[in-house]
């Protein structure tokens, strides 16, 4: 019988005061599509990079085609293997074809082959559907999804037999991540195995052959796909069931909080209505380009209303920015917290009480005293796991960091919270808290507005759906009445 594509035997990695990984096995066949799924922090990226050679295991072996690999990333890359990480790797201002064979450009003699390079940039981009992108093309003019598939592409212009994908549909939208879907299809038929870590499990049960399931750093169960369902899978990850996911409570809202008619900032906000009520939260759903995003900035002020008119407790407001925006009660946790939500290189400190430094501060001097005990309360409240608040924010999980942003948005003591898409990327154990933190929100008196790309969430949480499409409120439902056919109908069609 022929050995596997790859064989992990018995992974052992320890960092200092850590034990990442306890004895991980995982075997791949070739033609195979291989799930890993597991909360943030159970191991996943530690394990790929051992694979990938960027970390050396402390025990055990890893075999490609039944003979051992040596450590380094070069033996890994002349054995095949290709690790395409969440956050990717092309250099903007080159071209596609100088990235794709960056460091490995064909040679003759000499000299660069610039014309066996661009055939062969071409073969592996028609192999992902990008047959009539022109390789002398930069990267920089190039959008997100088609980024994301030329990486593949440089993996198979470099022979690559073993294709790692990191959260590969992240910065995704449906039609993007069906064509990458078809891509990794096609790369099975070729007999390339795929090992596809992702924390959206219907894409695990849609694309995936088997699924394995890393927690605390060991393999606890692996099965093929047609064995799992998407309540054992969480449990298996989590240790909870499935219907804990979603916390919420019945509640009896208050008074309108915020209210707001005829919003109109196009192209993208048409004429807005709403109302939200204390202690109540609104979900908004819609397709991508309905104006979700768009509409949550106007209402905060971060893209101010050419017309239209917002109300706290019934009182007009001028938003015209962030700051008059927090100045009336109004808060909005972004849907990209790396480059809109947080300061990376910033403490977690600085992080959490930059809403409420005039909190923290007196005669225009912050006082360090109560700025400290404000982000250590966050810390508690929020079971931000961090080594102390002076840890850099950007080397925590991304659970933790979405919570330094709650913690944030609610040390201002908020009316309204506006939330766009609060759990993209992150495990389902922390979503589980994030959603627990939503909810204690709402019930602490404030009016919570939650965006989500994800029914599920929208449906589990949210008391009240508004359905978005080009830029107007499409429809209302009730928590009765919302299930995910009737919100698509209404998003797609109107």
């Amino acid at each position: 019988m022929a050995a596997p594509l790859l064989e992990i035997r018995d992974i052992d990695k320890r960092f200092p005061g850590v034990h990442v990984l306890r004895g991980v096995s995982l075997t791949l066949p070739a033609s195979h599509v291989l799930g890993v799924v597991g909360e943030n922090g159970a191991g996943k990226s530690t394990l790929m990079k051992i694979l990938a050679g960027a970390y050396t295991a402390d025990a055990g072996e890893i075999l490609i085609d039944g003979a051992p690999l040596p450590s380094g990333p070069s033996a890994a890359l002349d054995a095949g293997i290709a690790v395409i990480y969440q956050e990717l790797s092309l250099v903007p201002e080159m071209t596609v074809v100088e990235n794709m064979f960056l460091g490995n450009l064909p040679r003759r003699g000499p000299f660069i082959d610039r014309r066996t390079a661009r055939q062969r940039a071409r073969a592996a981009l028609a192999r992902v559907g990008l047959a009539d992108l022109d390789p002398d093309r930069r990267v920089v003019t190039l959008g997100l999804n088609v980024r994301q598939l030329v990486e593949i592409a440089k993996a198979l212009a470099r022979n690559a037999r073993i294709l790692v994908m990191d959260e590969p549909t992240a910065a995704l939208q449906r039609d993007n991540i069906e064509t990458l879907f078809d891509v990794v299809r096609d790369l099975r038929s070729d007999g390339i195995g795929v090992i596809y870590i992702s924390h959206h499990l219907e894409e695990i049960f849609a694309l995936c052959d088997s699924a394995m399931v890393l927690r605390d750093g060991q393999a606890v169960r692996t099965q093929p796909i047609h064995d799992w369902d998407e309540s054992a899978l969480v449990h298996a990850m989590v240790a909870r069931e499935l219907r804990e996911l979603y916390p919420w409570r019945p509640r009896e809202p208050g008074p309108v909080v915020l209210e707001v008619s005829g919003l109109h900032r196009p192209p993208r906000v048409r004429g807005v209505s709403l109302q939200v009520r204390a202690g109540e939260i609104l979900g908004i759903a819609g397709i991508a380009g309905a104006g979700r995003t768009e509409l949550l900035k106007t209402i905060a002020g971060a893209t101010p209303a050419t017309s239209g008119r917002i109300a706290i407790d019934g009182k007009a407001v001028p938003v015209r920015s962030t700051r008059t925006g927090l100045r009336a009660g109004i808060v909005y946790a972004p849907e990209d917290r790396k480059t809109e939500g947080l300061l990376l290189e910033a403490p977690v400190e600085n992080n959490l009480v930059l809403s409420a430094l005039t909190s923290t501060s007196r005669f225009g001097v912050i006082n360090r005293r109560a700025r400290r005990a404000a982000a250590e309360d966050l810390v508690k409240r929020f079971s931000i796991k961090a080594s102390s608040i002076k840890q850099e924010t950007g080397t925590l999980s991304g659970g933790n960091q979405q919570k330094i942003i709650l913690g944030r948005v609610t040390g201002t003591r908020p009316k309204v919270i506006l939330l766009d898409e609060p759990t993209r990327g992150i495990d389902v154990g922390a979503k589980a808290e994030i959603y627990g933190h939503v909810l204690d929100l709402a019930e602490q008196g404030a009016a919570v507005v939650l965006v989500s790309s994800e029914l599920p969430e929208l449906l589990g949480m949210s008391d009240r759906i508004l359905v978005m499409r080009q830029g107007r409120i499409a429809a209302e439902l009730g928590r009765e009445q919302a299930d995910q056919e009737t919100v698509m109908r209404w998003a797609t069609s109107g």
